[in-house]
């Protein structure tokens, strides 16, 4: 038993460690080159971001495999040498809290600090809004937790006659207790009169997590229902609507022209906003002139990227088009296979979590299975459909890229995406990261039972006085599978359509 234990930690250790590395290398390839060489502050909180992110995703299969560790112990002892998962997860959280609520904010308000201002001023602008928003929280939390922080749970009173002690034990669906007379226990068979409610008071950090969780659960059900259809429906369309073939130098040189004209004007316009930043008349107007630039750019990107694949230059161009040709054909696959994890996550959120009683506990017997067939078979698969719907999340943010009430999606691109959009993105991943996990621990609740995610988010966050409701109704799985039928419904009737650039210049067909 000690040596399961400890092959746990080190691969929790080595685990750790990987998710660390390849998060360097996702900044170091994201990253726009203007960025290169400074920013290291927000560079860090946003490796440090992601690697606390993908950690929370992966402690739910650690936490069932640190569940199994004790399983068969000989002596009562045994789970006390395990992963101390509880301490664990809250620790995980109060820190995905810390990180999305004060330092992110920091970063950014300290990245996109007027960068003529010295170091000192741009922290000490940064420190202001983040103290503000400091004692804002602690208020509201305070006050939260103080008239509402308790978790509310209905009991029995359970009482029974005394009886003599058996020399034989014989029971049955026709006697469950000790004794002759009885063929039920007073227990078993007690009113409902006898129900009452047993309130006892949340601890502070569960109750700072469940908060986090309901800001994200509403994240989570607009991006993940969203994202659950366009995940792997957008990679199907995209190899519908790739490029057939090579287009003409002469095509080529009209669309380029169009395009540096296009970026001309860009250039020009962006120039014009920088200079008016630099006399200080930074007003609603500008905001709005800086957004429609950031738009233009993005589709210019796109446009510029579309050429690209349709007439590669280079000594290399065959091999260009073979590598865009091969691209199109593994988003099929990858598109054909998402579809059946998305499917069966739809079948299985109706099947098990919406239908009372549920018809079967469907992925949970799949997991159960694969585990039988070798110890971390199911485990994995387990990891991957939790891993799976995060990433529905992501692409179901970056689909709509509509503007919010408070702020705006930040797209991502390989080779140019700035640190405040890395730390927005960061930021949306980190408060999404503890709703899938609630969502998974109640989505898997047969597979992942007895385990400490499952005593955090599954009795006492389900048992909180006032958010209790939005669970015992469904509420969030509700609004998941509709924005989901409703994304599948678009996709079918629009998605097979090539895509009408929506800038000034359009590729020509």
């Amino acid at each position: 038993m000690g040596d399961f234990n400890l092959a746990l930690v080190i691969v929790a250790i080595v685990v750790c460690i990987l998710v660390f590395l390849f998060n360097i290398y996702l900044l170091i390839n994201y990253q726009h080159p203007d960025d290169a060489n400074q920013a290291y502050f927000p560079k860090f909180v946003v490796v440090f971001g992601l690697s606390i992110a993908a950690i929370s995703i992966l402690m739910l299969p650690a936490d069932v495999a640190n569940r199994q560790a004790c399983q068969h112990a000989i002596y009562n002892g045994a789970c006390n040498l395990t992963l101390p998962m509880k301490e664990l997860w809250l620790a995980i959280y109060i820190v995905d809290a810390v990180l999305v609520f004060f330092v992110i904010p920091f970063a950014m308000f300290y990245y996109e600090g007027d960068q003529d201002k010295s170091i000192g001023k741009r922290i000490k602008s940064a420190m202001c809004w983040v103290v503000i928003t400091a004692i804002v929280c602690a208020l509201l939390l305070g006050i939260l937790y103080g008239l509402a922080g308790k978790a509310d749970f209905t009991v029995r009173h359970l009482s029974s006659a005394t009886t003599s002690f058996p020399n034989s034990f014989d029971f049955n669906s026709g006697q469950q207790c000790i004794g002759n007379s009885a063929r039920q226990c007073s227990a078993y068979s007690a009113s409902a009169s006898s129900e009452t409610t047993w309130t006892m008071h949340a601890t502070f950090p569960e109750y700072i997590v469940a908060l986090a969780t309901i800001v994200g659960s509403v994240l989570f059900t607009i991006f993940g229902g969203v994202g659950i259809a366009c995940l792997p429906l957008g990679l199907l369309f995209s190899f519908i609507r790739r490029p057939k073939a090579v287009i003409t130098r002469s095509q080529y040189i009209k669309e380029a022209t169009e395009l540096g004209k296009k970026a001309k004007e860009l250039k020009k316009a962006a120039d014009a906003l920088h200079q008016e930043e630099r006399s200080g008349s930074k007003g609603r107007k500008w905001r709005k002139n800086v957004k429609a630039v950031e738009k233009e750019l993005l589709l210019l990107e796109d446009d510029v990227k579309a050429l690209e694949e349709m007439y590669p230059q280079g000594e290399k161009a065959e091999t260009a088009w073979a590598m865009t040709v091969l691209g199109y054909l593994a988003k099929l696959i990858l598109g054909i296979l998402g579809l059946i994890v998305s499917v069966a996550w739809v079948a299985h959120i109706v099947i098990y979590l919406l239908i009372d009683p549920p018809i079967s506990s469907f992925l949970n017997e799949v997991f159960v299975k694969l585990d039988d067939i070798w110890g971390l078979l199911g485990t994995a698969a387990f990891a991957f459909f939790c891993f799976y719907l995060l990433l529905a999340v992501i692409a179901g943010a970056m689909m709509l890229g509509l503007r919010l009430v408070f702020f705006t999606i930040h797209p991502m691109k390989w080779g140019a995406t700035l640190m405040n959009s890395f730390l927005f993105n960061v930021g949306l991943i980190l408060l999404c990261s503890i709703s899938v996990i609630q969502f998974c621990a109640t989505a898997f609740a047969y597979y992942a039972q007895a385990t400490a995610a499952q005593e955090i988010f599954g009795h006492n966050l389900q048992s909180l006085r006032g958010i209790k409701y939005l669970y015992k109704y469904n509420v969030f799985q509700i609004g998941f599978i509709v924005l989901a039928g409703l994304t599948f419904v678009y996709y079918a009737a629009f998605g097979w359509r090539r895509k009408k650039p929506s800038g000034r210049f359009q590729l020509s067909s």
